[in-house]
């Protein structure tokens, strides 16, 4: 097939890279080897070294072999960013086990049906969701729950003061039941010797389940191979800029998406660099911390841009250590972007992908010029095509739009026990995103938006992020969602859901006349209502859906 992005590559970035044939361990235990007195993580004044993160992983999978863990078995972490998320995930794979990670907002309900659905007979959680997993337990094959506690790997005085201050408050404080277990008491029993199991490249490593958007949550199978492939990908991209054993990267993202984890984690892995966890966001919080530790890279989501961008007190704060910015899980605003590039001064790389594909199959050149809007390129050993929505086989020429598809050594092995779910997605090869866009005539790739999000008004195609694009040029607009609203007459009617920036006095009537100047007339919202807020995933992506859900409730 033709493949006209590669001639838009940065000079250096190999069109096709050889996939190092090892599990995920094998480059943690090289990173090791290579840079062993390098902080690995640094977290509220803690910081752990690589050797001792090694002894630690080890020592952990050991106490899960101990406690009956054997190859193949799944261990779900219900843990925000902080050490204990890091040494149980490199800990169960030394074990031979498979990590499915938990959102910690799941309800009882919710952690019930992952942990089924999983198989999961092993949970290390925060003491803070313990009640949360005891709610769920008697409905799930859990036969081993580990408990930890926020403040165990925080530096002194924070874990003093933590101890003192905080610590019953935010819930932290909590028995634990006969026959559960305690981090600390495992870490220090168990030895740090290496575990004696093998772990080869095609065996499953995530059972990482997908936000449920479009029905029920769908376990996607990604095998070690599959990520390996992702990361070595990542890093051929970014290689002309990226100096190994010398990076720091911001971890707010959180590491129960497959986001964090890639962005985060498996890249400061892979290149040595330390990873300055923040178990939530809160922008006063990144900025303080991009001021005072310095970060040099910070992956996270347009919505985390727009914050800082808004932030009355940005420009106290000196953000010139970040070298590069990665942008994904939703499409990021043209103005956003360009605010955010003047605001720190670094460049701002933004990638497309899904939980499917390990995450990511395109990115944006690092040095080269990008067209604005555009999500990139698709990366090394990754071959993508715009094809009619309504079969999904025929190929559409530039600038015409349909659905991306993609195919590549890091799309995943299908869905967890749902034959008739992968057959849909998986089809001869290629993964069926779901994803409206085209291809320009120089291959750079844009997302139109969802299908399912997309919105059919009187016959006519309405697509949500052409529209807030066009809000977002708006002075007084901080952030906007679109969605389709029921309507007797048109089926679906346009709906602006806005919130307008600090000190501005927006109406429904001036919202409109902007659009109406700048869109054609079945595309301008028929209804605008003004939020102080949006509702949100914990990792920052809109969620349309419940507005959808919200609108559709009131008639």
């Amino acid at each position: 097939m033709e493949r006209p992005w590669l001639a838009q590559y940065d000079a250096g970035v190999p069109h096709e890279i050889e996939i190092p044939d090892v599990p995920v361990t094998a480059l943690f235990d090289r990173t090791v080897t290579d840079y062993p007195q390098n902080v690995a993580v640094l977290f509220y004044g803690y910081r752990v070294p690589y050797r001792e993160l090694r002894d630690l992983v080890h020592r952990f999978a050991n106490a899960l072999i101990g406690l009956g863990v054997r190859p193949g078995d799944r261990v779900a972490l219900l843990l925000p960013n902080c050490p204990q998320f890091i040494i149980a995930y490199f800990g169960a794979w030394k074990a031979g086990a498979v990590v499915t990670p938990v959102n910690p907002l799941y309800t009882p309900k919710e952690i019930a049906y992952q942990l089924n659905d999983a198989g999961a007979e092993t949970i290390i959680t925060l003491s803070r969701f313990y009640p949360r997993v005891q709610a769920a337990r008697g409905e799930t094959p859990l036969r081993r729950v580990i408990v930890t506690t926020i403040r165990e790997y925080m530096g002194v005085p924070t874990r003093w003061l933590y101890a003192l201050l905080r610590e019953r408050k935010a819930g932290d404080r909590v028995p634990i039941a006969p026959g559960d277990y305690r981090w600390t008491e495992l870490i220090r029993q168990a030895p740090p010797t290496p575990p004696s199991v093998t772990v080869e490249p095609e065996d499953l490593a995530l059972l990482q389940y997908t936000g449920g958007t479009t029905g029920v949550p769908k376990g996607a199978m990604l095998t070690h191979h599959n990520l390996v492939a992702n990361i070595t990908q990542a890093r051929a991209w970014i290689q002309a800029v990226i100096r190994e054993g010398q990076e720091s990267i911001l971890c707010v993202l959180p590491f129960f998406h497959l986001y964090g984890i890639a962005a985060c984690l498996h890249l400061a892995i892979l290149l040595g660099a330390t990873m300055i966890l923040l178990p939530r966001w809160d922008v006063n919080e990144v900025l303080k911390t991009i001021h005072r530790l310095r970060p040099t890279l910070f992956p996270g989501v347009p919505t985390m841009y727009i914050a800082i961008n808004h932030h009355p007190d940005r420009k106290k704060y000196d953000l010139s250590s970040l070298r590069f910015c990665l942008s994904g899980a939703a499409p990021l605003p043209a103005e956003v972007q360009q605010e955010f590039e003047r605001l720190s001064g670094c460049r701002m790389v933004q990638g497309y992908g899904m939980t499917e594909a390990s995450p990511v199959t395109h990115l944006t050149p690092l040095v080269g010029e990008t067209p604005l809007r555009s999500t990139g390129l698709p990366v090394p050993n990754t071959d993508a095509r715009i094809v009619d929505v309504e079969t999904g086989q025929q190929d559409l020429p530039p600038g015409q739009e349909g659905e991306i598809i993609v195919r590549g050594p890091q799309v995943m092995r299908g869905y967890w026990r749902m034959p008739t779910e992968t057959a849909n997605v998986l089809r001869d090869g290629w993964l069926h995103t779901g994803d409206i866009g085209y291809m320009d005539e120089r291959g750079f790739f844009y997302v139109v938006d969802r299908k399912k999000d997309m919105i059919i008004s009187g016959g006519a195609k309405v697509f949500p992020r052409e529209v807030e694009e066009v809000l977002y040029q708006h002075p007084g607009v901080r952030e906007v969602a679109i969605v389709g609203v029921p309507d007797p007459y048109w089926g679906e009617a346009v709906k602006a859901y806005i919130v307008p920036r600090e000190g501005a006095t927006l109406t429904e009537d001036e919202v409109t006349q902007f659009c109406k100047e700048r869109l054609a007339a079945y595309k301008v919202p028929k209804y605008v209502e003004f939020r102080a807020e949006l509702p949100k995933t914990l990792v920052g992506k809109v969620l349309r859906r419940m507005l959808r859900e919200e609108a559709r409730a009131r008639g």
